[in-house]
């Protein structure tokens, strides 16, 4: 091992001054503590859809429960709606500002000169005994204060009423919420989301979570129990979070019917409301109302959508405990395309994600078609894809099938396992995609999944610009956070499962990290020392560069020498060169290119008694000289270049064709961060050797990967074809 002449950067020290120090609440094990405590909030709520001015309003109960050991004086409650008023930030000016030739779109997303009603109308807020409650709002957050400290173990009541013109969706960058509007029929779809005033987290590491929406980080939410009533036009179909209750009132015969046998179908999808019937309900509007009711256990959110134009279709999922209900809901603008699609695709997410982590616990599980977006909340998620005259191509099908595969898999990630999405959107997004892409590759093959070489783009990038994993939400550039928070957490975690830990061991990590932090809030640290802890493999080199530096993945194979040991005995043409012996001479000769010139010879003498130290047995020198003769000795020397450690695999291929791997961990990079030699005897004569033959570790440059060296035009060009294509 060479000694390190540059500055040593302690790429394996602890991260433990990097996040949270280990307490009560959360332990050194990646735990939650024994104190653990989180905080609860219950809902009742009347909302009312005002169809003919896109207004919703509504009043709520919420019953917030104190379970922590500090007295509240005020409360924080999320008021996301205020977001779109005129005077936030839209992100217009995000991929260019003002240029010769513009959209009228473009314009108004940077000026927003035609202003749009928007934010809530807060009508009044009451404790208990019908007392207003003093507040204060700040811009996407409410403060309301309360007359007397509610103390630890103590609960309170308290009622609000309010209203907001629904935003149209089409004319807000990353707009997760809201009405789309269809000219040709006249008619609208709703997403209802982020729409009833909701508590902010109060926690262990930060007290309140009161950052201020803006758009990119999303959100912080306590669990509870939601009683929903949802007053919508008569001839609307309502798909929601929750388990319908009065379905007698709101569905007709031959609907519950058709839901009855969905329940019990578990090979195909059943219409509980059909093309025809769709578009007979889009000629004809009511202005009278109905009511559907919902209740919903242990969730952390509630969203809904309301359409006449909602084509529907369900089939039961059993799960090793559990059936859920899978369904969709579209207009019919999502023919053929949504009806063979859609559902099936939630039955993989649900299959693959309960297995891998947790049994999904809730009732249902809804796709809802809508345009470019995917947007999740508990058992149900607003999912884009739409064929053009009834057509779409393999790649927007698989990217419409991997979107509802993500939306429903947030139900596990960030929906039970609770996250913060306002402060790292990667807990949520990375862990997410790394099983959405799992989900992808085993039950369609026929599609692309992400795989490591995917970064490679990425990792290339401008490091004055790029930001590490480790970066809060909002904080991120809107052109990178895709590759940031979802693809380069993803294929950490591929290299953890496939290449550093192993699939056994890694799962069982995996699941064991779900099932200690479902329905809880977890922190950073909390994943990576639970990883570390169930699988006895040191990380911390691994989280601290893959997470929180730019630095890429760059081996370069310097050099390789081909030795054979020197034996007197042999008239071999080989041993009639220059024998080297020791390390004399060493570095003197020139570097060779290939492996034509033959071996180096080596010169095997006694070693002498000194050697040995004080130890008296003595190694059998034959045996040894027995089990080297004729047999390839090849030094590998390899630098790290891009600076991120890593395991090297290394690729022998033998002249006769045939190919052997050998592993190094990244343990090998210790004592030298930039440059490491290894040997290893073979008994065939090597031809070629590879780094990373199998692009595991998203390698930035494979052109200097083998020896021989290979021509950039050959398998690079080969791996930037295969990416563009």
């Amino acid at each position: 091992m060479q000694s390190q002449t540059q500055p040593w950067q302690g790429k394996f020290e602890p991260i433990d001054n990097m996040i949270a120090p280990p307490n009560s609440y959360r332990t050194a094990s990646g735990a939650p503590g024994k104190a653990y405590w989180q905080q609860r909030a219950d809902y009742k709520i009347k909302a009312t859809l005002d169809e003919k001015n896109n207004i919703l309003s509504g009043e709520e109960t919420i019953t917030y429960h104190n379970n922590s050991p500090d007295d509240l004086s005020y409360l924080w409650i999320q008021l996301e709606q205020n977001v779109n008023k005129k005077g936030n930030p839209d992100f217009g000016d995000a991929f260019g500002g003002v240029r010769d030739n513009m959209t009228t779109k473009q314009m108004q997303s940077l000026t927003r000169a035609i202003d749009f009603p928007a934010g809530y109308t807060i009508k009044y807020i009451k404790d208990a005994y019908g007392n207003s409650m003093k507040a204060f709002v700040n811009n996407t957050m409410m403060k309301v204060m309360l007359n007397k400290p509610l103390k630890p173990g103590e609960s309170m009541n308290f009622s609000l009423a309010w209203s907001y013109p629904i935003t149209d969706r089409s004319m807000f960058l990353l707009s997760r919420e809201g009405y789309e509007y269809f000219p040709e029929d006249d008619n609208t779809v709703y997403l209802i989301a982020h729409w009833f005033p909701r508590m902010a987290v109060y926690n262990d590491t930060e007290g309140w979570q009161n950052q201020q929406f803006q758009r990119l980080g999303e959100f912080a939410l306590e669990f509870g129990d939601y009683e929903v009533e949802i007053s919508v036009p008569e001839d609307h179909i309502v798909a929601s979070t929750g388990r319908l209750q009065n379905s007698e009132s709101v569905l007709t015969k031959t609907q519950r019917q058709r839901l009855a046998q969905a329940e019990n179908t578990f090979d195909k999808t059943v219409m509980i409301v059909t093309e025809d019937e769709a578009r007979a309900n889009e000629k004809s509007k009511t202005t009278q109302l109905k009511t559907w009711k919902y209740t919903a256990k242990n969730v952390r959110d509630f969203a809904f959508a309301s359409s006449r134009k909602f084509i529907w279709d369900a089939q039961a999922v059993q799960l090793e405990t559990n059936k859920v209900m899978a369904m969709s809901f579209y207009p019919k603008e999502g023919l053929p395309v949504w009806s063979e699609e859609s559902t099936k695709a939630v039955k993989a997410a649900l299959e693959v994600y309960s297995e891998a982590t947790f049994e999904y616990p809730y009732p249902v599980a809804i796709s809802v078609n809508t345009s470019n977006i995917g947007m999740e909340f508990p058992m149900i998620s607003f999912n884009g894809g739409r064929p053009r005259n009834g057509k779409m191509s393999d790649n927007a099908k698989s990217g419409m099938i991997g979107t509802i595969i993500h939306e429903v898999g947030h139900n596990w990630f960030p929906m039970i396992v609770s996250s913060d999405e306002r402060k790292w959107m990667w807990m949520d997004e990375g862990l997410n995609t790394f099983l959405h892409q799992r989900t992808v590759a085993e039950r369609y093959p026929e599609f692309h999944s992400t795989e490591p070489k995917d970064i490679v783009p990425f990792m290339q990038g401008d490091k004055n610009i790029l930001r590490p994993i480790m970066t809060t939400s909002d904080s991120e550039l809107l052109t990178q956070f895709g590759a940031n928070f979802y693809q380069k957490p993803t294929v950490g975690l591929q290299m953890l499962r496939n290449s550093i830990i192993g699939e056994e061991l890694f799962d069982q990590a995996f699941k064991e990290y779900a099932n200690r932090w479902k329905y809880k809030h977890p922190n950073p640290g909390d994943l990576f020392r639970t990883l570390e802890d169930a699988t006895a493999t040191d990380l911390d080199w691994f989280f601290r560069g893959w997470f929180f530096t730019t630095d890429n993945v760059d081996m370069e194979l310097t050099d390789v020498k081909w030795y054979k040991v020197y034996e007197e005995d042999l008239n071999i043409e080989d041993q009639q060169k220059k024998v080297k012996i020791a390390a004399t001479g060493e570095g003197t000769e020139q570097k060779a290119k290939d492996f034509s010139s033959g071996p180096d010879m080596i010169k095997l003498s006694e070693t002498p008694d000194q050697a040995y130290g004080q130890f008296l047995s003595r190694l059998d020198e034959d045996a040894l000289r027995k089990q080297v003769s004729g047999k390839n000795i090849y030094e590998v020397t390899i630098k790290n270049v891009g600076g991120l450690v890593m395991p090297v695999k290394i690729e022998w291929i033998y002249k006769d064709g045939t190919k052997e791997t050998d592993m190094l961990p990244a343990d090998i990079w210790r004592r030298n961060e930039y440059e490491i030699t290894k040997t290893f005897l073979k008994d065939k004569e090597v031809e070629k050797v590879n780094l990373d033959p199998n692009f595991e570790f998203a390698d930035t440059d494979m052109a200097n990967n083998s020896f021989p060296k290979v021509e950039e035009s050959s398998q690079f060009d080969e791996f930037k074809e295969e990416k563009q294509n």
